[in-house]
């Protein structure tokens, strides 16, 4: 447990074990305490990084849903509209229908 511990937390837990001491507590018992917030600090580290993976885990799910509700909107609107697909041809046929009549008309 020791090794996974930064020095810098090793160091705030001494800190805090000092600032509490009391007159006739000895250096061990100091000691014991540090070691002891050591432990409580690690533990609050632990949780907040898992209640922060938690809450990462939330957030991808929501854009995943999020992304596939969008393209099912878009795909409903491809099969809503098909009249537009026919748009392009029908103009295409009516051009070339007026370009024909035109051409038969100051032809002759």
């Amino acid at each position: 447990m020791a090794k996974s511990i930064s020095q810098e937390t090793q160091n705030e837990a001494m800190k805090v074990a000092k600032a509490t001491q009391k007159p006739s507590q000895t250096k061990e018992q100091t000691k014991l305490i540090a070691l002891g917030i050591e432990k409580g600090i690690a533990e609050y580290k632990k949780q907040q990084k898992a209640k922060a993976r938690g809450r990462d885990k939330l957030r991808k799910q929501s854009l995943k849903l999020k992304s596939q509700q969008e393209n099912t909107e878009q795909e409903e609107n491809i099969i809503a509209h098909p009249s537009n697909a026919k748009l392009p041809w029908i103009l295409l046929v009516a051009s070339w229908v007026g370009f024909l009549s035109y051409a038969l008309l100051n032809g002759q």
